[in-house]
């Protein structure tokens, strides 16, 4: 999906998890007013996209490699939002000679992750998900048919309630503001076809993503908020404290979706690379 001025760099973006391809608009427009091409795909499992089972994160860079080829572009620059951070840094480490530069926006850190308690400060549904995630495949299953059966018919009225605890404050805020609309069609579209996608990016998150953190040479910004209940501010900490050369910004009393109304200044950040 491409969305913006012909000819400008793409800025490449990571979906969270579960998620689509789709158009966020803010993200989309703050591209455009610097120049660069809003372009996404759904990762392997969702929606349209095949499932690949067993896939490990750094495999996403050979398919924005072909996506890069698709709209005829040599370099990018590349955002991912909460699931999709790590897709987003597995580009910046595997093409560097075609990334410019990489912004994580409330995303998740390895769960091997020395030194971070990777589950605290979670809501209780991302922590029975991930329990299940890290029990096994069937239990990841079983757990993904009653949270995707929720999310099948969600609507924007309803989105508050279905994320329960994983909401703070600020993040209900967000969604009554303006972003529940989205948030609800990219759930819907995210298991409109089954739990594959969400299945397969759980359990990627939970094993060796196979890339090198310290042997990033592109330049990377790391942006998280401390109201964050889906991935918890120390994400972020240890991310900046472990990507080669990251510039940190942990922002106060931003949450995992409030967080983006900072979108024009990582852009501004992205359009430097």
């Amino acid at each position: 999906m491409v969305q913006g001025p012909s000819g400008g760099r793409p800025l490449v973006m990571h979906h969270g998890t579960p998620g689509v391809a789709m158009v966020l608009e803010p993200v989309a427009e703050a591209a455009a007013r610097y120049g660069m091409r809003f372009v996404t795909h759904s990762r392997p499992g969702y929606r349209d996209s095949s499932p690949q089972r067993g896939r490990r994160v750094a495999e996403v860079a050979g398919d924005v490699g072909a996506l890069l080829d698709a709209v005829g572009a040599d370099d990018f620059v590349t955002l991912g939002w909460s699931g999709g951070g790590p897709h987003a840094l597995a580009c910046a480490a595997l093409l560097p000679e075609r990334c410019r530069g990489a912004a994580i926006v409330a995303g998740v850190a390895p769960y091997d992750a020395e030194g971070l308690d990777w589950l605290a400060g979670m809501g209780a549904e991302n922590v029975a998900e991930f329990g299940a995630a890290a029990t096994g495949v069937e239990a990841l299953g079983e757990f993904l048919a009653e949270a995707g059966s929720e999310l099948r018919d969600v609507q924007a009225d309803d989105i508050i309630t279905a994320f329960g605890d994983l909401l703070s404050a600020v993040d209900q805020q967000t969604l009554r503001d303006g972003l529940a609309g989205y948030l609800a069609a990219s759930c819907r579209a995210a298991v409109s076809r089954g739990y594959d996608g969400w299945r397969d990016d759980d359990l990627a998150f939970l094993t060796d993503w196979g890339i090198d953190l310290a042997r990033i040479r592109v330049p990377v910004s790391i942006w998280q908020g401390d109201q964050d209940r889906m991935v918890p501010r120390n994400h972020g900490r240890w991310l900046g404290e472990h990507v080669a050369g990251a510039t940190t910004h942990l922002v106060p009393g931003e949450g995992h979706l409030s967080l983006m109304k900072n979108i024009d200044t990582i852009m501004a950040t992205l359009a430097q690379a």
